[in-house]
């Protein structure tokens, strides 16, 4: 039997609870594509970290709370929803660690946006308040339906993936990417002009969604979650 790629899940926390968790659209979406999704501890020593890498593949950081704006080097606004130090901490190491090691990695939400600001860019905190020609991209439940479209760079891995230049996809943000990280370009914009994807070209795989295809991974947009694992499969040291 082919061995899987083990893909490790960075975990979801509710602070009101105490409680990691994790969605199960992400696991099942990595698993319907061949991986071996692991939810990772919460809690890492750097010793921890560089040994949990040696045991996978590739890394997946999905959404959740804001980042702390002073980790991309800004004050917080007014807006910018509370941030969860515990993430943090664990989530900007883990990815640099990986992106060094050139492992692929998926962003979803604040995955990207985490992307961006451990790269050295910077995010709008509340785009109603900084970028009050956005579009609406903070929908209501259910989260399984198309909200506005993108359109996909002419060119980039997202477009050869998908074999289109335009789709449509949910929204459930209320940050994005302000000034794009120099290791970064885009894949895919909003109507509005805000950014929706971004890869990093120097790397064998490093992928940032703003939306949320997990929940579209039984239709078009397991195509992303099957390039992603594709190349966790290729993945050596």
């Amino acid at each position: 039997m082919e061995r899987k790629p083990v893909v490790g899940v960075l975990p979801l926390y509710d602070p009101r609870k105490n409680s990691y968790w994790m969605l199960p659209q992400y696991l099942q979406a990595l698993s319907s594509a061949g991986a071996l999704p692991v939810i990772l501890p919460p809690r890492m020593t750097e010793a921890e970290q560089a040994q949990t890498l040696t045991l996978c593949q590739g890394l997946l950081f999905p959404g959740g709370q804001d980042i702390d704006p002073p980790l991309y080097g800004e004050k917080r606004l007014p807006g910018c929803a509370p941030s969860e130090p515990q993430r943090d901490e664990l989530e900007f190491p883990l990815f640099t660690l990986a992106y060094r090691q050139n492992m692929p990695v998926l962003g979803i939400c604040r995955g990207m946006q985490l992307f961006n600001a451990a790269l050295g860019g910077t995010l709008y905190q509340h785009l109603p308040a900084q970028y009050p020609q956005a579009m609406e991209h903070d929908m209501t439940a259910p989260y399984d339906r198309v909200f506005h479209q993108v359109a996909l760079t002419p060119g980039s891995p997202l477009a050869r993936s998908m074999g289109k230049l335009e789709m449509g996809v949910n929204s459930y943000h209320h940050q994005a990417v302000k000034d794009l990280a120099a290791d970064l370009a885009v894949m895919a914009t909003a109507p509005d002009g805000v950014i929706e994807a971004v890869y990093a070209p120097g790397r064998q795989f490093v992928w940032g969604i703003q939306w949320h295809p997990e929940y579209f991974w039984q239709g078009e947009q397991g195509v992303l979650f099957q390039a992603f694992v594709e190349q966790c499969r290729q993945f050596t040291r």
